[in-house]
């Protein structure tokens, strides 16, 4: 199969113009995904954090959708490092160029003379799928060794945030795969009870924060700001373009290979369709805390070792899998050794 010509040499010429990076730095770079649909606040929202002196030392790259880009000329007067990634789809084109804008972030910090920076925020374009940008972080080595992602960050209209799930399968993919979901404008209109049971259902881990009740050095790295009540998980159908979480309980602990083969088989032969796994896993090979489990379409991350159950109460294996248009009994035939049960009912998909 032939390549595109125009494609392939510009992508060659990209990667091969960018000077050899030879240190890794000491510790892994937090690094923050701060995602949602066109118009849900991102750029205030942004704004706001990066006006705290103690976050000043953030690093920001930014991808926007179109030509013509405003949202780095906003944040110039907060952050000294800005770099801008024209066009925000997720091409592949586009997966490169934000591969190279954390390189050049990368390769500053390096030259500079100034403290460098200490974490980095990149807020995608309102049309993007956050998928394909967080795979950019595990397909490259340098970078998977470079930075550390804190976590997603999705910002819900309160007000056009049920019109806006029912219409735009990016905006469920937004909410499926945060780790935080903040709802904003909520100072213009009470936030619907079906909005909050919708995000529920799509989304059973993220805490689900209103924005303007929420400190800002909480949201976008570490803290835990304080989360509405979440709503008793239900079978009720919703319009999601065919995303939806699977919560799987393991009734009898894997070890270390059988899960392996379990969860990569998974994310090779079903990897586009796995939009994130998220868990925490006990195996018999391997005593002591469990670990946490992150996986991202065809990547799988290392695990990391906890000490101890965050919860004593409750010692058991889950995962959480947010898939689309995949069928939840070729999940469970997977962990079929660990006895999987699903925790709750997948919210219908439609």
């Amino acid at each position: 199969m032939s390549k595109e010509p125009g494609l392939w040499s510009k992508l060659t010429a990209v990667s091969s113009s960018l000077p050899r990076l030879t240190e890794v730095p000491s510790e892994p770079i937090p690094l923050s995904v701060l995602t949602g649909f066109l118009g849900s606040g991102k750029t205030t929202l942004l704004s706001r954090v990066l006006a705290l002196p103690d976050l000043r030392d953030t690093a920001v790259v930014i991808s926007e959708f179109g030509a013509v880009s405003l949202d780095h000329l906003l944040l110039e007067a907060t952050a000294d490092d800005v770099v801008e990634l024209p066009n925000g789809c997720t091409c592949c084109a586009v997966r490169q160029g934000l591969a190279d804008a954390f390189y050049r972030l990368l390769r500053s910090r390096q030259a500079a003379t100034k403290p460098p920076f200490r974490r980095i925020a990149l807020e995608t374009s309102g049309l993007a799928d956050p998928g394909p940008v967080l795979y950019t972080l595990s397909a490259d080595a340098f970078l998977e060794a470079s930075l550390r992602l804190d976590r997603v960050v999705t910002t819900v209209d309160a007000i056009a945030g049920p019109a806006t799930l029912d219409r735009y399968p990016e905006a469920v993919a937004q909410a499926a795969v945060a780790d935080l979901l903040l709802l904003t404008k909520t100072d213009l209109a009470a936030v619907p009870d079906r909005l909050v049971q919708r995000l529920a259902a799509l989304n059973p881990t993220a805490p689900i924060v209103d924005a303007s009740d929420a400190e800002a050095s909480d949201l976008l790295f570490g803290g835990s700001p304080k989360a509405l009540p979440r709503p008793r998980p239900t079978a009720s159908v919703t319009h999601a373009h065919g995303i939806f979480a699977l919560p799987v309980r393991l009734n009898r602990p894997m070890n270390r290979l059988a899960f392996a083969v379990a969860l990569g088989g998974l994310a090779r032969d079903h990897g586009e369709k796995l939009l994130r796994v998220k868990g925490l896993v006990e195996f018999t090979d391997r005593p002591g805390g469990p670990a946490a489990i992150h996986a991202v379409q065809h990547t799988l991350y290392p695990p990391r070792w906890l000490e101890r159950w965050p919860d004593a109460a409750d010692a058991t294996s889950r995962l959480v899998f947010i898939i689309r248009d995949l069928e939840p009994d070729e999940i469970l035939r997977r962990f079929a050794e660990g006895e999987p049960a699903c925790i709750a009912s997948p919210a219908g998909v439609t």
